[in-house]
């Protein structure tokens, strides 16, 4: 499968984009390339991305995906800058702009920027300066222009902010620099090509034919982790993995959160956990049994848990199965009414967010929950793998709004129950 992530370069309509095996989707943004359906095998094209409106793809993200098989390719925007910068880690690179960018003849995100229509069709509104100096160029190669004036027609051209180079601008700035014939060129050849000197759609036409023509990246078994691998980007990771599971979609995140919290068993879970990561460490390292791992950090005078915080990689299959171990499928269908709980109060209270839950409220719940007083609050929360009650309290806010409705719900059965009789 090819999954091309593109917006405003290509309009959804274009034929190479409806090929079979193509899977077209929006700008790529942070978090897209966890999607579990992108696959070791797969190729992922990158052409458009975000970065301005929301938050941008970051670099470890691409690199993972080329670490668990992914065939990762970029052309004509964001993808042919990301694709010169990672293409020692063996990402693939396509077309003019690519090229430009890996020679240093451009430079920065400001060359492929556009503005797009807010309605969510992708449409470029704006020129940029790519297309602009791929055009500056033929119009010196038709002799409308010599290589001075297009330098200073280049410069005032850059000045305009990405969002406003309009091709009114264009048209604007190129009359206050007096360059009236060069505007009466362009306007020309527009209106015999309207994609003329549009060099970002022809480098990303040439990247999907590489795609098409392309062949799969071999499937590999797990590695370690990769040495730029980091704890942030196994929290990225963790924070976009979601699992379609009896006809759910559920973060996997959640899944684990809600085991954590409300398992009474969860500790011998935990406890299973640290055995096994002690046995099988993540780096590739010796195994060793926990208690003997125990002995050498601490004498063993401490449990496991208060001593090891091993990181958690949700998308290790193998992680998720030991850790859901004892999940039902009612605690996944209350994993999905706590999920639309919290989707609920995100839409009816403007500006809420988890960080808005009482610290207080959100201690007592859990205390309420764990049958545990204050003083076994942090031993309780560190046997369940959340290190701490600080830390406890900090996660499980984001199920504190379906607890409540849950809490609520149970309490008016109850009272009209024991009205009716």
């Amino acid at each position: 499968m090819i999954h091309v992530f593109v917006g405003p370069t290509l309009p959804g309509s274009e034929p190479l984009l409806a090929a079979p095996g193509v899977r077209p989707l929006p700008p790529v943004r942070h978090g897209d390339l966890f999607d579990t359906s992108i696959r070791s095998g797969d190729t992922a094209l990158i052409l458009d991305g975000v970065y301005h409106q929301a938050p941008a793809l970051r670099h470890k993200e691409i690199l993972g995906a080329l670490d668990r098989g992914v065939r990762v390719i970029g052309a004509a925007s964001i993808g042919a800058l990301r694709a010169a910068e990672l293409a020692p880690y063996g990402m693939v690179g396509v077309g003019r702009i690519y090229n430009d960018y890996v020679r240093g003849t451009i430079e920065g995100d400001d060359e492929v920027a556009v503005g797009q229509a807010p309605d969510g069709d992708f449409r470029a509104l704006t020129w940029p300066l790519v297309n602009l100096r791929h055009v500056l160029r033929l119009a010196q190669s038709h002799e409308v222009l010599d290589g001075e004036r297009a330098d200073r027609l280049l410069a005032a051209l850059r000045a305009v902010y990405y969002p406003q180079r309009t091709w009114a601008a264009v048209r604007a700035v190129c009359r206050r620099e007096d360059e009236t014939a060069f505007v009466a060129w362009l306007a020309e050849q527009l209106q015999d090509d309207r994609h003329f000197g549009d060099l970002k759609r022809a480098d990303a036409l040439a990247a999907v034919r590489t795609a098409l023509g392309g062949e799969a990246v071999p499937s590999s078994s797990r590695r370690a982790p990769a040495p730029w691998s980091s704890a942030y980007f196994i929290r990225w990771a963790n924070a976009f993995a979601r699992t379609s599971v009896d006809g759910l979609e559920l973060s996997t995140q959640d899944r684990l959160l809600y085991q954590q919290l409300f398992d009474p068993e969860f500790r011998t879970t935990w406890a299973a956990y640290l055995e096994h990561r002690s046995l099988h460490p993540a780096d590739g390292g010796p195994g060793l049994p926990l208690a003997v791992r125990l002995a050498q950090a601490t004498g063993g005078d401490l449990p496991a848990d208060r001593v090891f915080h091993p990181a958690v990689d949700l998308l290790d299959t193998e992680t998720v199965a030991l850790l859901l171990a004892g999940e039902t499928g009612e605690d996944r269908r209350a994993v999905a009414r706590y999920a639309a709980a919290l989707a609920h109060e995100r839409r009816a209270r403007r500006g809420f967010t988890v960080d808005a839950v009482r610290d207080d409220l959100t201690r007592r719940l859990l205390q309420r929950v764990w049958q545990c007083g204050e003083l076994d609050f942090d031993a309780e929360a560190s046997a369940r793998g959340l290190v701490s009650g600080a830390r406890a309290v900090a996660e499980a806010k984001r199920l504190v709004p379906g607890l409540l409705q849950e809490m609520s719900e149970t309490t008016e059965r109850t009272e009209a129950a024991g009205a009716t009789r």
